[in-house]
């Protein structure tokens, strides 16, 4: 049964993942401007001929319908090719996967991070409710989800790196130059899970099936992991999956801050060269890997819960 609900999940991908690149296309072919001028105006020196703008118009297939250009790279885009960068001549896939895997990794650092801080403070904070730790930890929370990105990183640069001197500032020479922007990314995420499990917890721990394990005179510790966790983890996983997308998000800010070679900082730079397919390519390539982390999340979901695949 389970792997039903996996196969019928994986297809209702397929319209999404059409609607996707539909609205991805539209967007970019929205955008005020001749896009040939724009890129062109960013990657060649002195005036542009008309006729140089009428032959990468013509390279670029942008003289086609818009159903026909969109068909051509939404056939591209299933073969993995994303069309080729203007400003850096190289092909957009090639790009992308070039940094992504830094992405991925400030993305799980800064994840690991949120899950440390946010699931070991939500559990001591719901197992202590009322206490001056309960209160503490809630604050904690609610400061960090308030903080805004780019000023965190700033000021941890400003401490750790210009005062301290502990972690280099920018860059990525090895484990020490990930510790401060994986704080970055997941300080904010660690205040939602850690409110979100406090809460499951609390509202798991007055269950009947909590109650009758203490009338059994079971461990508390087991009841607390094997019963009251484990179901009240359940709405966790679809807030970890989440914010484990919204992280590729966050990514560019951090990246930018702290000048690391990842997507975050690629898909920045794009914009200001204005390179029309890169942009594009990149903004697909994320929203898609947000719709395969939901689909994870989805499946992972089933698995704990029976009642899901069943429903």
């Amino acid at each position: 049964m389970l792997a039903q609900y996996i196969m019928k999940r994986v297809l209702q991908l397929i319209p999404v993942l059409f609607l996707i690149s539909l609205m991805v296309f539209s967007i970019m072919h929205a955008l005020p401007g001749d896009p040939v001028g724009l890129m062109l105006a960013g990657s060649e020196s002195g005036s542009v001929s008309p006729e140089r703008m009428e032959e990468l118009s013509e390279q670029m297939g942008l003289n086609d319908p818009l159903p026909v250009q969109y068909f051509r790279f939404l056939r591209g885009a299933v073969v993995g090719d994303l069309g080729t960068s203007v400003r850096l001549r190289q092909p957009v896939t090639e790009l992308i996967l070039d940094r992504f895997g830094s992405t991925i990794v400030l993305s799980m650092g800064g994840m690991s991070f949120a899950l440390l801080i946010g699931m070991s403070t939500g559990v001591v904070a719901a197992l202590k409710q009322g206490t001056w730790f309960d209160t503490l930890s809630m604050m904690f929370a609610y400061v960090g989800v308030s903080l805004p990105l780019f000023w965190l990183g700033l000021l941890m640069i400003l401490v750790f790196s210009f005062w301290l001197d502990i972690f280099p500032p920018a860059g990525q020479a090895g484990w020490r130059s990930l510790i401060m922007p994986s704080v970055t990314l997941g300080l904010v995420s660690s205040g939602v899970i850690s409110r979100l499990t406090r809460a499951c917890l609390i509202e798991a721990l007055v269950e009947d099936y909590v109650r009758t394990a203490r009338a059994k005179g079971l461990p508390k510790t087991l009841i607390y992991v094997r019963h009251a966790l484990r179901n009240a983890l359940l709405p966790v996983v679809t807030i970890v999956g989440l914010q484990f997308g919204g992280m590729l998000a966050g990514a560019v800010v951090t990246e930018t801050v702290f000048s690391r070679p990842g997507l975050g900082r690629l898909v920045v730079s794009a914009v200001l060269w204005k390179d029309y397919p890169l942009v594009q390519g990149i903004v697909l390539f994320m929203s898609t890997g947000y719709v395969l982390v939901n689909l994870i999340v989805d499946i992972t979901y089933a698995w704990l819960d029976p009642r899901i695949r069943y429903g």
